[in-house]
């Protein structure tokens, strides 16, 4: 048996993959992690209509850094740490507005908002020279770039850039951005909630196939029941896929059983809005072309871009992160896109799918929360029963299915490569 970190256990011959439950326990692992993962991938900070004028900004947690993601006077974006280089305090304290600045409410430094220094105090409270090479000026993170008007921050200045990194994830967020001919917007709120359990779990879960018949039943049952649609049918079709691609990424993707606002219409939407949505399909096949036309309108993908940025385009499109603060706790964030200048009707259905299923009060959300802090109290156990599975479908040749488990050992390999490489 191949033992990689001593965390994960991989016999090829044997068709058998499994993890240590210490690798979700150990505070000594989350600070490897810390070191090795968080401080040198790309981390997603916002999307391009978030900060859409000039002085927009909004401020969140990154990678365990505060962050200011903000657009300044002259439409550069920028990303700076959220801490006054005075005495540390941070300098923006809402979660968003628009400002031609930053002022420190603690002694009153201010910043302009490409993130110089502005401040002028008499002469006597500070030398000539302590204005100079920009030690007041805000910090920046080590890198910024941006795809399809996703951004990421990289607090690693030699990390390789956002799109080597980002690989074969590339043409599924083209999927995501071309789904609107006037580009793609974050639509107001942001669903913030805690689940008591460590990060990976919900890492896995994002791309994990296999449990969405048993922990989802009630939802499944549901669709059957208003909408005419056969959920079971759709998966048992043989069409559905896992992906591995490459870096740690990952992705299910099979065709949609739901209604899908972007353009896939199902009788629960009502026959008003059938005309609407069918045109939709339409005109993506006829600027996409039949084959990715489709693909576009009719199919779901669960991407996961490691380390924990989920983009679900399933009846609804959900942008997520999700970042641990100890062991057994993560901090979850969600963010709902849309089409930029659609329908109001398709807005409203968009909205309604997205809190119906993904929601931190959906169908699906308070399933995936209990199932991930049952094995979270599961791994007290773990001095007898000290190892995970994560095996199944590695016999089958060819391509993966979706309720195979190839995608979670896409991470665990990834997650090996640099938090075993540390050890």
């Amino acid at each position: 048996m191949e033992k990689l970190s001593g965390m994960i256990c991989e016999d090829v011959g044997a068709h058998l993959f499994r993890v240590a439950r210490r690798a979700f326990t150990e505070p000594d692992v989350l600070a490897r992690e810390r070191d090795a993962i968080f401080d040198h991938c790309w981390l997603y900070v916002g999307h391009s209509s978030e900060i859409a004028a000039n002085g927009d900004y909004v401020t969140r947690s990154v990678g365990g850094r505060e962050i200011i993601f903000n657009r300044d006077r002259q439409g550069q974006v920028h990303t700076f740490l959220n801490t006054c280089p005075h005495r540390g305090a941070m300098v923006a304290r809402e979660p968003q507005g628009n400002a031609a600045g930053f002022r420190c409410f603690y002694h009153g430094w201010s910043f302009h908002s490409d993130g110089r220094f502005a401040s002028k105090f008499p002469e006597g409270n500070y030398g000539e020279s302590h204005y100079q090479g920009g030690c007041a000026n805000l910090t920046q993170a080590a890198q910024l770039a941006e795809y399809r008007g996703f951004w990421f921050l990289n607090f690693d200045a030699g990390a390789v850039d956002l799109e080597t990194y980002l690989g074969d994830c590339r043409e599924i967020l083209d999927l995501v951005a071309d789904q609107g001919e006037n580009g793609m917007e974050i639509v107001s709120g942001n669903p913030n909630y805690v689940i008591h359990a460590n990060w990976k779990l919900l890492a896995e879960n994002s791309i994990d196939g296999y449990h969405a018949h048993l922990t989802h039943k009630t939802y499944i049952d549901y669709l059957g029941n208003v909408g005419n649609m056969r959920v079971d049918e759709t998966f048992a079709a043989g069409l559905t896929t896992g992906s591995d691609l490459g870096s740690g990424h990952a992705m299910v993707e099979y065709p949609a059983p739901w209604g899908r606002p972007v353009a896939r219409w199902v009788p629960s939407f009502g026959e008003g809005k059938k005309a609407m949505v069918e045109a939709r399909a339409a005109e993506l096949i006829a600027r996409y072309g039949e084959k990715r036309g489709t693909r576009m309108a009719e199919w779901n993908r669960n991407m996961l871009i490691f380390p924990n940025l989920v983009v679900n385009d399933i009846m609804a499109i959900t942008v997520r992160t999700f970042y641990p603060v100890t062991p057994d706790e993560m901090h979850v964030s969600g963010w709902a896109l849309g089409v930029v200048g659609e329908d109001p009707d398709l807005r409203q259905l968009r909205l309604f799918n997205f809190l119906e299923f993904l929601g931190p009060g959906g169908f699906a959300t308070p399933d995936d929360v209990e199932a991930l802090e049952a094995c979270q109290r599961g791994y007290r156990n773990q001095r007898e029963a000290g190892w995970n599975d994560i095996s199944k479908g590695m016999p089958r040749e060819g391509q993966s299915r979706h309720d195979d488990e190839a995608q979670m050992r896409a991470f665990w390999r990834e997650w090996d490569r640099r938090v075993g490489g540390a050890a």
